[in-house]
């Protein structure tokens, strides 16, 4: 990536009250959330909740029956180079069947303006140059995948829109997204992912923006969303001294809680592993094992939704 677009500054996208009814089918009802630059966010609900809707309002392709997006203060209509400023990936099916994956992108980069150098750039980052020539009528979904994101990145954009980016690629595939969108964020992007793979957005968003039938349920930092500390996983012999000394002998500023989980083992919150083991060998007491545990997503949006999977 460059960075000239990069002079222009850092982009928040806010939504405020933000509606969108279809006839008497509301989509979205007073959505309001931030989407902050440097980070990535996951915006997640079951099917139907009204993720795509939002997306494609923040972009224009969807007029809100009331309420607004911006982007950088502005709404979409309002930049002065939008496909420079936003890229934005929503149907991997949406290629000229005859037209090759250069045509394809030189046709993109035409509209927008930008230089015609950039395709065969692109083309070689998302490791499409073989493919090149190839009609996209044969394209693998996670090839279409690739081209898609190539489009968006065109303009070298601030501002990134994901529906399902991960949708057909392979483990590879997936693992060098997943490290490519970190770093377009630590470059100071704003990207914004809808995913149903609520592992893949675990791994990889700061933020998560959960919404339920068109309204909001939660908008926090990942870390925090579940309203805890992030478990200690403990596997100790002497588990059970263990959990009467965090009991008799809570940590000074946390709200410690224990659980037992196996004959030597322990899910503890409150205390970082490093502190914990240190109080156990002030005890002289065994730890084998300790293991951060990180909010479990899958849990946490089940419990948001009330959904069934």
């Amino acid at each position: 990536m460059t960075e000239t677009t990069m002079t222009g500054g850092r982009l928040r996208i806010e939504a405020r009250n933000l509606t969108k009814r279809f006839g008497d089918i509301t989509a979205v009802d007073d959505l309001g959330f931030t989407v902050e630059p440097g980070r990535i966010t996951g915006f997640l609900g079951p099917n139907g909740a009204g993720k795509t809707t939002t997306m494609r309002m923040m972009i224009g392709h969807i007029t809100p029956t009331s309420g607004s997006v911006t982007i950088g203060g502005k709404r979409y209509h309002e930049l002065a180079d939008p496909s420079a400023t936003v890229g934005a990936v929503f149907d991997a099916a949406s290629f000229h069947p005859d037209h090759s994956a250069r045509d394809h992108l030189r046709v993109y980069a035409a509209m927008g303006g930008h230089p015609d150098g950039r395709v065969d750039e692109l083309l070689s980052l998302m490791d499409l140059t073989g493919a090149a020539r190839r009609r996209t009528r044969g394209f693998s979904t996670g090839m279409r995948q690739r081209l898609n994101l190539a489009t968006a990145l065109l303009g070298d954009p601030r501002v990134l829109l994901l529906d399902e980016p991960s949708n057909g690629l392979d483990p590879a595939g997936t693992a060098w997204l997943r490290s490519f969108l970190r770093h377009l964020a630590g470059e100071g992007r704003t990207v914004l992912i809808s995913s149903h793979v609520l592992g893949e957005i675990q791994q990889v968003a700061d933020d998560v923006v959960v919404i339920r039938q068109g309204r909001m349920v939660a908008a926090a930092p990942l870390a925090e969303l579940s309203g805890t500390a992030p478990a200690v996983l403990v596997h100790s012999p002497d588990a059970e001294a263990v959990a009467r000394m965090l009991v008799q002998q809570p940590f000074a500023g946390y709200e410690t809680r224990v659980e037992r989980i196996g004959p030597e083992q322990l899910r503890v919150w409150g205390p970082d592993p490093a502190s914990l083991a240190d109080l156990a060998a002030a005890h002289r007491l065994r730890i084998h094992g300790l293991t951060p545990e990180e909010p479990d997503l899958e849990r946490l949006f089940l419990d948001l939704t009330g959904s069934m999977r």
